[in-house]
C-alpha cells in the first residue's frame, strides 16, 4: 500500500524528472495524484513537505508552482524588475551573500550541513542544467534558512524572484549538463565545509570567491568560459 513516505519520494522524481522551471505551474491535484499513483491525502501530505522545504507554493484558487512563494505580489515584482538590471542583482548579492554565509557558520544546525550536503551530492550527479538549478537554488536557499533570521530570508526570496524575472526566460533549453569540472562545485564545497567547520570569515570569504566567479559568467559573455546555459543558474 501506498504511504506518505512514498508519495512524497514519487513527487520529488516527478519534479526532478519533468525540469519544470521556477514559477511553472504544477497540474491539479487530482489529475497529479492519478498520474504519481497516489492517493490525494497522500498527494496533500507531500506537497506540504516540499512547500515547508520552499520548493513549491500554493496560491488558493490559483494552484501549485515550482520556487519558493514571492514576499511581494507579481506586480510587485515586476516593477522592481523593470527599475534594475542583472549587474545590480550580482551587486545586491555579492553585499548580503557572504554575510549570510557568516551568520549561516555561526547558527547552522546538523540538519542543516546534512542537507547543504545533500545539495552538494545532487548538484555533481545532475543530467541536466534545469536539475542542476534546481538543487543549486536549494542549496542557498538552506545556507540562507540556517541562519535562522526570518528577516534576512525574507530579503533574499524577493532579490531571488527579481534575479529570476531578470534572467529566466531569456535562456534557450539546453539538455547539456554541467561539465565535471564545473566552478561552482568546488566553490560549493569549499562554503559547505567554512560553514560546517565555523569558520564565519573563511564561509564569508568563500560565498565572496564562488559569486564573483557567477559574475563574471553572466555579466561577461565573451569570456571563453561563458556558456549560453551559465547564467540558469543561481550560483
Amino acid at each position: 500500500m501506498i504511504g506518505s513516505d512514498e508519495a512524497l519520494a514519487r513527487l520529488r522524481a516527478y519534479l526532478a524528472n519533468m525540469e519544470l522551471p521556477v514559477d511553472s505551474r504544477l497540474p491539479a491535484e487530482r489529475e497529479l495524484a492519478e498520474a504519481l499513483g497516489v492517493s490525494r491525502a497522500d498527494l496533500r501530505k507531500a506537497l506540504a513537505v516540499l512547500e515547508a522545504e520552499n520548493q513549491i507554493w500554493r496560491h488558493v484558487g490559483k494552484g501549485t508552482f515550482i520556487g519558493s512563494r514571492p514576499i511581494d505580489s507579481h506586480a510587485d515584482v515586476a516593477a522592481i524588475t523593470k527599475r534594475t538590471n542583472p549587474a545590480e542583482a550580482m551587486r545586491t548579492r555579492l553585499l548580503l551573500e557572504p554575510e549570510v554565509a557568516r551568520m549561516a557558520a555561526l547558527n547552522a544546525t546538523s540538519e542543516h550541513i546534512a542537507e547543504m550536503r545533500l545539495c552538494l551530492q545532487k548538484c555533481r550527479a545532475a543530467q541536466t542544467w534545469r536539475q542542476y538549478e534546481a538543487w543549486d537554488n536549494r542549496l542557498h536557499r538552506v545556507i540562507a534558512e540556517s541562519t535562522q533570521n526570518a528577516l534576512l530570508l525574507a530579503l533574499l526570496d524577493t532579490l531571488n524572484a527579481v534575479r529570476r524575472a531578470l534572467v529566466w526566460g531569456r535562456l534557450r533549453v539546453n539538455k547539456v549538463k554541467p561539465a565535471p569540472d564545473h566552478h561552482s562545485f568546488a566553490e560549493h564545497e569549499a562554503i559547505v565545509s567554512a560553514i560546517a567547520d565555523r569558520d564565519l570569515d573563511r564561509a564569508a570569504a568563500a560565498m565572496r570567491k564562488h559569486l564573483e566567479s557567477v559574475e563574471r559568467n553572466l555579466l561577461r559573455p565573451n569570456e571563453p568560459e561563458r556558456r549560453p546555459e551559465a547564467s540558469l543558474a543561481l550560483a
